[in-house]
């Protein structure tokens, strides 16, 4: 019989504490409601959108 062998879970969340605007607190609520996705969810799917079509610009010299 083979072992069954359990490994640690690998954790890749963090927990991270915001101040934001308390209206966009309400539209995430809102957001969340219509969605049936939690606000926690909704706002780490902002974070990663705004990162990945992010541009920089840096002032010349």
């Amino acid at each position: 019989m083979e072992k069954f062998i359990i490994t640690p879970r690998e954790d890749k969340t963090v927990t991270m504490t915001i101040r934001i605007d308390r209206t966009l607190q309400e539209r995430y609520n809102q957001l969340s409601a219509q969605t049936n996705r939690s606000r926690n969810e909704l706002i780490g799917m902002a974070l990663q959108y705004a990162l990945d079509h992010m541009e920089l610009k840096t002032t010349p010299k």
